[in-house]
């Protein structure tokens, strides 16, 4: 958010850009777990590169491309066993998604409601989350050789979560609370 807010300052001419994933998690009190990655300050993203085309592309390209890969790193063997210690995803294919492009970021919403498979195992995930670490990438599904390698626009690790913690945002929707959190890390696509 700080390089959002520096790349509005008037004297700035940054180039900063902002991805925001946010998993929309359905419950009895609906949550979203907020992620956001920046490009380098004052170094754009390059304009023949695929995260490029993602971010000015339709939405219906964004959905055949969106991907997560993700591995559970800590939890019980249940949970291990129903999501796989790794795997991947195409989200956009896999979920409903909804992009929000502004001049300069991109928000993704990821419902997590939206398939009732994914909405069993992020309940059986919920039982016992206060065990689990989780690592996320974010990425664009390269689909030909030119677009190789593939590489992370961001990654983030969730240790123990604690629902509890989540806290109200926008007194307007009292029924969407947000998951704190301060770690993860992202990485810059430079081609």
């Amino acid at each position: 958010m700080a390089a959002l807010r520096s790349s509005k300052t008037p004297d700035k001419s940054s180039k900063t850009f902002i991805v925001a994933v946010n998993l929309q998690v359905p419950g009895r009190d609906n949550h979203s777990a907020v992620f956001y990655f920046s490009s380098k300050v004052d170094e754009p993203i390059n304009p023949n590169s695929l995260l490029h085309q993602f971010i000015h592309g339709s939405d219906a390209f964004r959905d055949s491309r969106f991907k997560i890969v993700n591995k559970i790193v800590k939890g019980p063997w249940l949970v291990k066993t129903a999501v796989g210690n790794y795997s991947a995803c195409l989200l956009g294919k896999a979920l409903k998604c909804h992009y929000h492009r502004g001049p300069n970021y991109l928000e993704i919403d990821v419902d997590i409601g939206s398939s009732a498979i994914a909405t069993a195992i992020l309940r059986l995930a919920l039982g016992c989350v206060t065990a689990v670490t989780v690592d996320m990438g974010f990425l664009v599904e390269s689909q030909s050789e030119e677009e190789l390698p593939e590489r992370l626009f961001g990654a983030v690790r969730i240790c123990q979560m604690e629902m509890s913690s989540a806290t109200f945002v926008d007194s307007a929707t009292p029924s969407s609370k947000v998951l704190p959190m301060n770690n993860g890390g992202s990485e810059n696509e430079d081609d």
